[in-house]
């Protein structure tokens, strides 16, 4: 009877010792949890300027701001534009363009985004890549693809005969409404010839 007890007792020894062991693991794990680092994000506002502002330089671009709380965070852009074009307030966040934009020449900057210690220039949390777009103005006429358009007409055609294709292009942006229409009208000739808004 004393060595049944005792295999009993045996077999039960790894089972209490391995919930034992299961107790800590948990125990350890939430300690983890509430000891891991607090997730910090970049919040970004909407980013864009318009084209051609004819008000003093420089002018407000946007704000880059981090949930970091730290009394020595600065902010810094980097990219091909930054601290030329574009500048950050290191305190704020604020950026700001020193030059006067062109769309048709750039539609959109791309720069990086980065808050560090300014005690020891450590950073504070991940770079973020963040995208200027540059609203468009109505701001180029149309232009002819070519300087001359040759045409022909058998006489004595009927009306509504076509004669000759003519094409215009406007530079300005396409998808804002009206901006990038083109009409087309005849100065001279107007007794003999229409042109529709095809060309």
């Amino acid at each position: 009877m004393s060595h049944l007890i005792l295999l009993f007792s045996l077999f039960l020894a790894p089972a209490f010792a391995d919930r034992g062991s299961q107790k800590s693991t948990q125990n350890l794990c939430s300690n983890d949890v509430t000891h891991k680092r607090q997730k910090r994000d970049w919040i970004w506002n909407q980013m864009h300027i318009k084209e051609e502002i004819d008000t003093p330089l420089p002018h407000h671009v946007g704000k880059i701001t981090s949930s970091v709380r730290n009394s020595n965070a600065k902010y810094i852009i980097e990219g091909e534009y930054a601290n030329t074009i574009f500048k950050v307030e290191e305190t704020s966040g604020d950026v700001y363009a020193f030059e006067r934009l062109d769309r048709e020449k750039k539609a959109e900057y791309e720069l990086t985004a980065l808050i560090i210690d300014r005690t020891n220039n450590r950073s504070l949390e991940r770079p973020s890549k963040f995208i200027i777009k540059v609203y468009d103005i109505n701001d180029n006429a149309p232009v002819f693809v070519q300087k001359v358009f040759n045409g022909s007409v058998p006489e004595m055609s009927p009306v509504g005969t076509s004669v000759t294709k003519v094409t215009a292009v406007d530079a300005d942006d396409p998808t804002v409404s009206g901006h990038a229409t083109v009409t087309y009208e005849v100065t001279t000739g107007g007794e003999y010839f229409t042109i529709d808004d095809s060309g």
